[in-house]
């Protein structure tokens, strides 16, 4: 079998440079193209410099070409002018890891209609698209963590969360809340009760249980926000992503082990622990892993990612290896800090 030809628009980011260090020893990949109009003609190595000695891939500035899949990192709004911009054949499969295309309401360009990239929701449809909307990072750990509750129709009325996030979830251009001396040794909450992720963590709840958005004619954001209370946190280190989530059952502690097991049992990358868990489990691996515990009615469920990886390029490349029809961890069988 030939090898899959990739092009990557956004190639100097950080998204774009995860993406690099998975694909470079990719085994079923080719990088046709890097494109970074900023550092065109420059080594990847230059802006990358981890990946000095791995390749000698140059960045480009070049029209999309003759590929089989596009991975889009240039940011949140930027698809559809590109798409707009540039005329993408339909033989060319799309992966956006930006927000453009990840709501219901929003998921079409002209004949393109893109799928919500989360394989433990929507594995067969992955695998039968040829456009994909990749998961926000906040998203995917608290979907990750109430998915099992919704198939059963679960999740309750009200929903506490809290998640904090390493800085490179910012993106790479320094801002007055990203740059070292003001993060380091320093904790914020920030879009309290308003992240926009909210939108995407509701309607992937709704596709398993029925009717879980209010029945009102408001924005999804104020429907999402009746429910869900999330107070994300800017932590003082640079990637990964830890959430917990508090709510109310009256099932027991081993009828919920049994329950969360059970439906990620075939999940390539996303483990149910017995022991509490930490973030050093994750960071560098394309693995979310779950940790429940119990008091009285009082449900505490943590669950931790990688928000570059399994929150960004990771599951990326894990929908490509679903839309190419290989195994869902070639290329990915990455490993963690440790310490």
């Amino acid at each position: 079998m030939s090898k899959i030809k990739v092009g990557i628009i956004g190639a100097a980011g950080y998204t774009g440079g995860e993406l690099l260090r998975i694909l470079i020893h990719h085994p079923e990949v080719e990088i046709v193209f890097a494109n970074s109009n900023s550092n065109s003609g420059k080594k990847v190595y230059e802006v990358h410099t981890d990946l000095f000695g791995d390749t000698e891939l140059s960045f480009s500035n070049t029209d999309i070409q003759d590929i089989d899949v596009l991975f889009l990192c240039s940011g949140h709004g930027n698809t559809r002018p590109l798409l707009e911009k540039q005329k993408i054949a339909n033989n060319i499969k799309i992966i956006d890891l930006a927000q453009d295309f990840r709501l219901k309401a929003l998921n079409k360009f002209g004949d393109k209609t893109f799928v919500y990239g989360l394989p433990e929701l929507n594995k067969s449809t992955i695998e039968k698209s040829n456009n994909i909307a990749n998961p926000g990072c906040f998203a995917t750990s608290i979907i990750l963590a109430l998915l099992p509750l919704a198939s059963q129709q679960l999740v309750p009325e009200d929903i506490y969360i809290q998640s904090i996030t390493g800085s490179t979830g910012a993106g790479q251009r320094p801002t007055a809340t990203t740059h070292f001396s003001w993060r380091d040794s320093n904790v914020s909450a920030y879009k309290v009760h308003t992240h926009q992720h909210l939108q995407e963590i509701s309607e992937s709840i709704n596709q398993l249980q029925s009717n879980y958005l209010p029945n009102t004619d408001a924005p999804l954001l104020e429907k999402a926000m009746e429910k869900i209370n999330l107070i994300p946190l800017r932590g003082d280190f640079p990637r990964g992503i830890f959430t917990t989530v508090q709510l109310k059952t009256d099932k027991s502690y081993e009828d919920l082990y049994a329950l969360f097991n059970a439906y990620y049992k075939d999940a390539a990358f996303t483990h149910v622990s017995p022991f509490e868990i930490n973030l050093k489990q994750v960071v560098n691996t394309n693995k979310a892993i779950i940790n429940l515990q119990k008091s009285g009615d009082n449900l505490f469920i943590a669950c931790a990612v990688d928000n570059l990886l399994k929150g960004a390029s990771g599951q990326a490349v894990q929908n490509m290896n679903l839309m190419f029809g290989i195994d869902e961890k070639t290329g990915l069988k990455l490993k963690s800090n440790g310490f």
